[in-house]
């Protein structure tokens, strides 16, 4: 028999919702932390998923010159002007979407420290909507902490 030590951790969830343009980029750092102060959680971690096959979450410096250089490799890796197979299969122009969504993920893990994200001094959450269309995106996070 396998006993487990009784655990003092608690789970919290949450759900963030955003109306994104297309192949758009947001810093949701601010919203995260929000949801962590809201619960109170000192040491812990939060899990976040984003849903939907032309979304990513990653973490950058978030500023403009970055942002373009990050779009710029976007299109050295997925070109758009790449002729997909998803495009011929489907109609939509939309392969180079799914293919960098991917590529970056749809899910980050960011410790929690004294109430804070672990998270250096440059560095943001971002969700990526890469959709060549707009998109409502949401994010389903969980915050297990003591």
């Amino acid at each position: 028999n396998i006993t487990m030590a009784k655990s003092n951790l608690k789970l919290e969830s949450f759900i963030l919702e955003y109306e994104m343009k297309a192949e758009s980029m947001r810093n949701i750092t601010g919203d995260i932390q929000k949801e962590v102060d809201r619960v109170g959680a000192i040491e812990g971690f939060v899990v976040l998923f984003s849903r939907g096959s032309t979304s990513a979450l990653t973490t950058i410096e978030f500023e403009s010159g970055l942002v373009k250089d990050f779009y710029d490799a976007l299109e050295v890796v997925a070109p758009s002007s790449k002729e997909y197979a998803h495009h011929l299969k489907w109609k939509d122009g939309n392969g180079r979407s799914h293919v960098r969504a991917s590529l970056l993920g749809p899910s980050l893990t960011i410790t929690i420290s004294e109430g804070t994200l672990d998270l250096g001094a440059w560095q943001q959450i971002v969700l990526l909507n890469l959709d060549i269309k707009e998109r409502e995106r949401k994010v389903f996070g969980k915050i297990i902490y003591e």
